[in-house]
């Protein structure tokens, strides 16, 4: 019998032999977008993703509480009905790192998501959609914490 420890090590083992021989799809890596999640603001974020300025909009929406009495677990859903989405994100623009979720979509996909997030400090949070041919929207709502989650 194995010990959880023995196992862990073996896997990772394996994983870096996997690695160096080449059996891990490279395209995995590439849909990463390391700069959009470092971003420290809007701005940034939207630059990352090679979108202009967000324009408000009606075509979509954030579900996120008035208040938050748990800022490490913060309940947001984001939606669109717009045509072409390619990117829905949800932005808390007082985090240490702007990004908090990214999710990608196409025609099969219906854009309407749920999550969680951390947020250290009551702040302005955005839903962007973003379409094909790099226009952003927006819907934007402040959430106020009572209990910060980033280490507060």
């Amino acid at each position: 019998m194995q010990t959880r420890r023995e196992t862990l090590r073996q896997s990772a083992v394996v994983a870096g032999l996997l690695a160096t021989a080449g059996f891990f799809p490279r395209d995995a890596l590439a849909a990463w977008n390391g700069h959009a999640f470092e971003a420290k603001s809007v701005a940034d974020v939207m630059k990352a993703f090679g979108a202009g300025a967000p324009a408000a909009s009606n075509d979509v929406t954030l579900t996120a509480p008035d208040i938050a009495e748990n800022g490490a677990v913060v309940p947001m859903g984001v939606a669109t009905t717009l045509p072409n989405v390619k990117h829905m994100l949800i932005l808390v623009e007082k985090n240490p790192s702007t990004l908090v979720a990214k999710f990608d979509t196409s025609d099969a996909v219906e854009p309407n998501f749920l999550t969680r997030a951390k947020m250290g400090q009551s702040s302005d949070v955005y839903a962007v959609a973003i379409t094909n041919d790099g226009k952003a929207f927006f819907a934007k709502k402040e959430v106020k914490v009572t209990l910060g989650g980033c280490g507060g």
